[in-house]
């Protein structure tokens, strides 16, 4: 594991300073590689798939692993958006003289070691190596074993590429030893490590944050609400709640809690209720929701938990108040989101709310680095610092300060 890492950080100076014109050309060959080598890819993938089907993983997780010529073509894609963007390094954030006369500049530069360490989704291989690569940080990747066929045979198509063109390929690594305990010994290299980025499951976000001596940024749990106010326009609103919820429910930003104000509850829930139920969605609720629908009770567990799957719980309130205090109770800062054609309310919520992105009249299905600009994320970062919501390129710098002076002494 030393000689990996050690490995990793003597590359940092080297593609801190390539040039960002080279940087994009391999980007470029590397989705060219993808795409020219999904046979491998999707070959690799269908072991994963039997393998987990042997293992009985969840239909979300199912989902979440598999692999189509569609989505390759998509990871393709996604890495050369992430090649035309703006170059993240280098770029002047503020500029001064002081009165000693030196010149001041705040600049952006790379984090340097960003170990990822991530679940099921193939995809995110090659997405976070390009986002990482960009800007201008050497990655090390740990994948789930549910997708280790997978990750290696993507792995390999990006550091085929980069040795094909001369760079190191250890740029872009996989952890060698995949086992919990080589976790445990990566997230305390802090001489080595300069960031962990965990994505994946409760256990292993509170695993990483419990026992890393190494900063951690997180990306945890999604449990998205979603609440309609009084003065919501109601058909919108069905539009919104079914996509929020039914569009791909194994997504973090998928909807898991929707609230309802009472005003408007029992005209509201049943259509609601009736449009998710006939496109296999199951929905609990409180029990003043039970008052105008058949449906199981819905327990603090249900509210707190991220199904990832076609699972609701619907909960009618009083007013946005005791909207925000469920969701301060329940929430987890990921994805929050507000109904309502009054103004006032919708920027009472958007104030109030603590959460990465905060929605009015749109689902929260919405918050993604793609659809944000960033063309893919590292992840949905839960964190106030350093980064918050969807983490792209920019994300993924830091800064220095360079000084420019004429002699100057202090007096």
């Amino acid at each position: 594991m030393d000689a990996f890492l050690q490995k990793a950080k003597s590359l940092t100076s080297f593609l801190a300073t390539m040039e960002p014109q080279q940087k994009n050309t391999l980007l470029l060959a590397m989705a060219d590689a993808l795409e020219a080598h999904q046979e491998a890819i999707l070959e690799a993938n269908a072991k994963d798939m039997d393998k987990g089907v042997k293992n009985t993983l969840s239909a979300a997780l199912l989902d979440r692993l598999k692999l189509t010529p569609k989505r390759i073509r998509g990871m393709a894609q996604a890495v050369r958006e992430i090649a035309a963007l703006k170059e993240p390094v280098g770029r002047v954030l503020e500029g001064w003289v002081v009165p000693s006369g030196l010149r001041i500049e705040k600049v952006s530069i790379p984090i340097g070691v960003v170990a990822i360490i991530y679940e099921s989704r193939p995809n995110v291989t090659s997405d976070t190596a390009a986002l990482c690569f960009k800007s201008g940080n050497i990655c090390v990747l740990k994948g789930g074993k549910e997708a280790t066929h997978s990750n290696h045979a993507i792995a390999k198509v990006l550091q085929d590429t980069l040795a094909f063109n001369g760079v190191d390929p250890a740029c872009i690594s996989l952890l060698p030893d995949e086992t919990r305990e080589g976790v445990a010994t990566l997230i305390r290299q802090d001489a080595y490590v300069d960031l962990i980025i965990p994505r994946g499951g409760e256990g292993l976000i509170r695993f990483v944050s419990q026992n890393a001596t190494v900063p951690v940024v997180k990306h945890d749990k999604g449990v998205c609400h979603t609440y309609v106010d009084k003065e919501a326009n109601l058909d919108q609103a069905m539009e919104i709640v079914l996509n929020a919820k039914c569009q791909r429910p194994s997504a973090c930003n998928a909807l898991e809690t929707l609230l309802v104000h009472e005003a408007i509850a029992s005209d509201f829930v049943p259509r609601i209720a009736a449009a998710l139920t006939q496109v296999g969605a199951k929905v609990k609720g409180c029990a003043t929701t039970q008052q105008f629908i058949h449906v199981d009770l819905a327990t603090p567990e249900d509210f707190h938990t991220e199904h990832l799957s076609n699972a609701l719980s619907i909960k009618v309130v009083a007013d946005i108040q005791e909207a925000l205090h469920h969701i301060t109770t329940y929430g987890s800062s990921h994805s929050e989101a507000i109904l309502t054609e009054n103004y006032t309310t919708a920027e009472w919520f958007l104030n109030a709310v603590d959460a990465s992105c905060v929605y009015v009249n749109a689902s929260t299905r919405f918050t993604d680095g793609g659809e944000f600009g960033f063309g893919a994320e590292v992840g949905i970062s839960t964190n106030k610092l350093h980064a918050r919501g969807p983490m792209g390129i920019n994300e993924l710098t830091t800064y220095k300060y360079k000084v420019y002076g004429k002699g100057n002494v202090r007096a």
